[in-house]
């Protein structure tokens, strides 16, 4: 099968294209054939040494990806709870080797569930890992509730438009910090007050707060914590964690946590749900090929990509 090998850790000229064997399915585990594969900011830091580089520098060849949605074309004979044919999506292996940038992947049964049949495999692929991120941290960690002070950062990004969504569904009032090219996006989405991070200081005019999503990291922990209220809780994601968040929040009264997420069908079912009945919809604003795959890392690393970025295998 075609896959896209990483020829060691560095720059877009290591992803390359090669033929390797198609992997055989585990007992609990299907084969998928991969129709869309989404590309995360977790791909190009491992790419570059970082993230999750350590898990897969054991791995060879590496291949990078976890987020995946395709067809079943082959089951582990203990598999039960999905037959041949089933369209599938979910993020694979993750903390481990997804290989998602591949034509075929093998995946655990209980990382996966069924594609709502109202959404493209490019939809569903990009509603994995950051959708995972965001259900997982708003509904087991933030403490939210009908009424609360939400702030998303970075909030047109992959995680971001999700937490906006999320966070709306679970009764949130929500602020969130973004380019003013991302206002009416955002808007639609559900945000109720917007702060262009290149024009103003969010600091200077937001308060009180119930709870912050922080994707970015460095100084925006620091700001942040000024905008919550005494007993509130920040949450900074790997793309932006800081190993001193939970004691400088601690220091003001606050609640300061790292979130990591991490595979469960169990929680893509719920997604999916979410997804079916229209609640939530994943924006894709990229679709490049397999071959194009450095284009389409090149466009993550610029910073400025609303929504989802997906490879068409």
């Amino acid at each position: 099968m075609k896959a896209i090998v990483l020829k060691g850790f560095g720059g877009v000229d290591n992803l390359i294209g090669d033929e390797v064997p198609v992997p055989v399915p585990g007992d609990d585990e299907v084969l998928i054939k991969i129709v869309a594969a989404a590309v995360n900011p977790i791909d190009i830091k491992t790419r570059k040494g970082r993230g999750a580089a350590e898990i897969i520098r054991r791995y060879d060849p590496m291949i990078l990806g976890w987020d995946i949605s395709g067809d079943v074309i082959k089951k582990g004979r203990k598999v039960k709870s999905f037959r041949e044919g089933d369209s599938v999506f979910g993020m694979i292996n993750f903390p481990g080797h997804g290989r998602a940038y591949a034509e075929y992947a093998t995946a655990p049964v209980s990382h996966i569930a069924r594609k709502p049949d109202n959404i493209s495999h490019e939809e569903a692929a990009g509603a994995s890992l950051a959708a995972l991120t965001a259900w997982q941290l708003l509904k087991y960690r933030s403490g939210i509730k009908k009424g609360s002070a939400v702030l998303v950062h970075a909030a047109a990004g992959g995680v971001g438009h999700f937490a906006v969504q999320m966070a709306k569904y679970m009764g949130a009032n929500v602020a969130a910090t973004s380019s003013s090219a991302n206002i009416g996006f955002l808007s639609e989405l559900g945000v109720m007050h917007h702060v262009d991070y290149e024009k103003d200081r969010f600091e200077e005019m937001l308060r009180n707060f119930d709870f912050v999503l922080d994707a970015i990291g460095s100084d925006y922990i620091d700001r942040s914590l000024k905008v919550l209220k005494k007993g509130g809780k920040i949450i900074s994601i790997p793309s932006g964690a800081s190993e001193d968040v939970a004691e400088k929040a601690q220091a003001r009264g606050m609640i300061g946590q790292n979130f990591r997420t991490s595979s469960s069908g169990e929680d893509m079912k719920e997604i999916a749900g979410l997804l079916e009945a229209g609640i939530v919809k994943s924006v894709v604003t990229g679709v490049f090929s397999l071959d194009e795959v450095r284009d389409a890392h090149l466009q993550i690393e610029s910073g400025k990509t609303r929504g989802k970025i997906i490879l068409k295998i």
